[in-house]
């Protein structure tokens, strides 16, 4: 009873957040005619199910040797080759996938609105085995030295043996009154597995028993009201180097070097969507669709694009000499990561984009009806 109250009033409370682009009072910012300094094309473009459209799900592609996986809401679960986009396998699960896919090991794992783990043969789709979880799944299950990572709706971060599904370990964080819908997806490296809470803390485990190395407050609630205390870490923490990056929801974005878990630098900063990270920048989108360039050095802000405010962007990914996002609409922006101008656009799926990935020279597209894109700057010479 308790969980279908917190999903009820986190639904009724926080639905503008993830639907920004049609919610608000105030209106999304109209798009204005840029001059196509890049020119993108596409590769190639599938349709794999029905996608998720704009139920509070995070499902995302995952890329192995020359093949990528990818899952619908309706349970069903592809194979395409990166090449050409040709279906190698595609089964029906028959379960309501709310968060995936990770692929590794011989597996492609995937979480359910029911708390259930599934975990596949990379190979054919085969079943190996399902195991019960806390709660609902909303981060993307990881997989690493034999161990799934699954974080759940109710705040438990739970180790899942890849062989077989049994639990190893499990880290339970108390969830405050009000939360955002969603969770953080962990990041993983070397052995080590960052994941953030919805009390505003980032914790660093170990992946194969799951020990705690250390664990620090990003943010801490202020306010009366519970809306006004909230400060999920629902964007994704990014590890580079030895370094982390981490940002809540009406709190902050944090560097915090992960050899001593202290905090190295931090600025004010109310983001869910998501950052990226590339040699000297960190970028993010903040909860208006504003883009923000800051220094990895120190979190200055170098520049801010908000011209696309309130238009319910993607987290943004470095692309090249590029950055891009995705909007409600389905168009790709291009931003020059020197100063964030806009410098390119293409429309791709007309229901929004989920989730934008860069692999080598390709962006990778999800559209939220299940249209996957993969597009290219196109050369000069064309």
């Amino acid at each position: 009873m308790k969980h279908w109250l917190w999903y009820f009033v986190s639904l009724m409370l926080l639905g503008g957040c993830a639907l920004r682009g049609k919610d608000t009072s105030e209106p999304p910012t109209p798009l204005t005619s840029i001059e196509q300094q890049v020119e993108l094309e596409t590769v190639w473009e599938r349709r794999a199910g029905s996608g998720h459209d704009k139920q509070f799900v995070s499902l995302r592609p995952a890329f192995v040797g020359g093949q990528v996986y990818l899952a619908d809401r309706k349970g069903r679960v592809y194979a395409l080759n990166t090449e050409d986009g040709e279906p190698l396998w595609d089964v029906n699960t028959r379960a309501p996938i709310s968060a995936g896919v990770d692929a590794g090991e011989g597996l492609v794992v995937m979480g359910t609105s029911d708390g259930e783990v599934l975990a596949l043969d990379m190979r054919d789709g085969a079943e190996v085995w399902r195991a019960r979880v806390a709660s609902e799944v909303l981060a993307v299950p990881r997989i690493d030295r034999g161990v799934v990572v699954v974080q759940s709706a109710d705040g438990t971060l739970t180790g899942l043996d890849a062989a077989s599904g049994e639990r190893r370990w499990a880290f339970d964080r108390t969830m405050p009154a009000l939360t955002l819908r969603g969770s953080s997806t962990p990041a993983l490296a070397g052995g080590a597995v960052l994941a953030g809470f919805a009390n505003g803390r980032l914790a660093l485990l170990g992946v194969e028993q799951g020990r705690t190395a250390w664990e620090l407050a990003i943010a801490e609630p202020r306010g009366r009201s519970e809306l006004e205390r909230m400060v999920d870490l629902d964007a994704d923490p990014v590890i580079d180097g030895v370094t982390a990056y981490a940002v809540s929801y009406q709190g902050q974005v944090a560097a915090v070097d992960m050899r001593a878990g202290q905090i190295d630098w931090r600025r004010d900063m109310s983001a869910y969507a998501g950052l990226g990270v590339d040699f000297s920048q960190l970028y993010v989108t903040d909860d208006q669709s504003q883009v923000w360039g800051l220094s990895r050095r120190d979190g200055a802000a170098l520049w801010k694009q908000d011209a696309l405010r309130l238009r319910d962007l993607t987290a943004p990914v470095p692309f090249g000499d590029l950055v891009a996002v995705g909007d409600y609409e389905g168009y790709v922006h291009l931003l020059s990561r020197i100063d964030g101008d806009l410098v390119g656009r293409l429309r791709t799926d007309g229901r929004g984009i989920a989730r934008l990935q860069a692999v080598g020279e390709r962006l990778y597209v999800l559209g939220k009806r299940g249209l996957l894109t993969v597009l290219q700057v196109q050369s000069p010479d064309r």
